[in-house]
């Protein structure tokens, strides 16, 4: 069966640096891959370059993006809004920085359903009150119109979700979800995510820098370290048996030991760390 998203060699650029390079990966119909590393890996340029929204002076520069049997980096602008938002949803790090201040919620959503033609202007409302009740927002009815500010980090976040699933998208890139929230806040916005992946039979692309976040949540993993995929593997086998150094360091400064015990770090200039990427079972083609 096709992946139903591949990557293969993505290379973007912010003038000589290499943000990402050579970078491949597929997503599979109905699981989760994680993609991990720390900050400044490249993650989340790798995911603006699959939706194309890299800021300047950033440009992809080489690769291919398939998604649903089409090259992305190919399409003209007009036909990639229409995958942005219906065919691939995207939850991004920074709610208060995504959401306009000055938008009341529910017309945030509201906007996404009418831009792809999902639904008129009056049955917008009553669809953005269900699918705020979907991502667990009490009150749901009297929330449509607040205003971001309004709200709390978590529920800015869920209202994020609710946008990112306006269109029932098959594919969801969440981006750091659940940075900057509270540990419990943090427990129920990943419980919401397998939740909504489940109900929606949603595939989903997690960025993150926490492995633990990776262990609760995705079935594969790739790990990125300046710009490029050092290891790929299922999560039950970077676990048990990490293959690259930097994978090892990752692990190794993850807490949890005994109490007074010094964390353990990644030695950054190790020549190990720019070894090529490990072949793994379970890695994506």
């Amino acid at each position: 069966m096709e992946p139903l998203l591949k990557v293969e060699n993505l290379k973007t650029t912010f003038g000589s640096l290499v943000a990402v390079d050579d970078v491949s990966f597929e997503v599979r119909k109905g699981e989760t891959l994680g993609l991990v590393g720390e900050s400044g890996s490249g993650k989340s340029v790798t995911a603006f370059s699959i939706i194309r929204l890299v800021q300047e002076p950033g440009q992809v520069v080489g690769g291919r993006v398939w998604f649903q049997g089409r090259d992305l980096l190919a399409l003209p602008e007009n036909e990639m809004r229409h995958v942005r938002g219906a065919g691939i949803g995207f939850v991004f790090q920074e709610p208060m920085a995504a959401l306009n201040p000055v938008m009341r919620v529910g017309a945030h959503i509201s906007e996404a359903l009418m831009v792809h033609g999902r639904a008129t202007k009056r049955e917008a409302r009553s669809r953005a009150i269900e699918l705020l009740r979907a991502v667990r927002i009490t009150n749901p009815e009297q929330r449509v119109d607040d205003y971001p500010h309004q709200l709390s980090g978590g529920m800015r976040q869920r209202v994020m979700m609710a946008i990112a699933l306006a269109c029932k998208p098959p594919l969801v890139i969440a981006d750091e979800p659940t940075t900057a929230l509270d540990v419990t806040v943090q427990a129920q916005i990943l419980e919401l995510l397998r939740d909504m992946k489940r109900e929606f039979d949603l595939s989903l692309l997690l960025i993150t820098h926490d492995f633990g976040v990776i262990a609760e949540t995705a079935d594969r993993v790739a790990v990125m370290y300046r710009g490029r995929i050092v290891e790929q593997a299922t999560v039950r086998d970077i676990f048990r048996n990490p293959q690259h150094p930097y994978t090892k360091g990752l692990l190794a400064s993850i807490p949890g030991g005994e109490p007074g015990t010094r964390l353990k770090g990644v030695s950054f200039d190790s020549p190990e760390l720019a070894a090529p990427p490990q072949s793994r079972s379970g890695q994506a083609g």
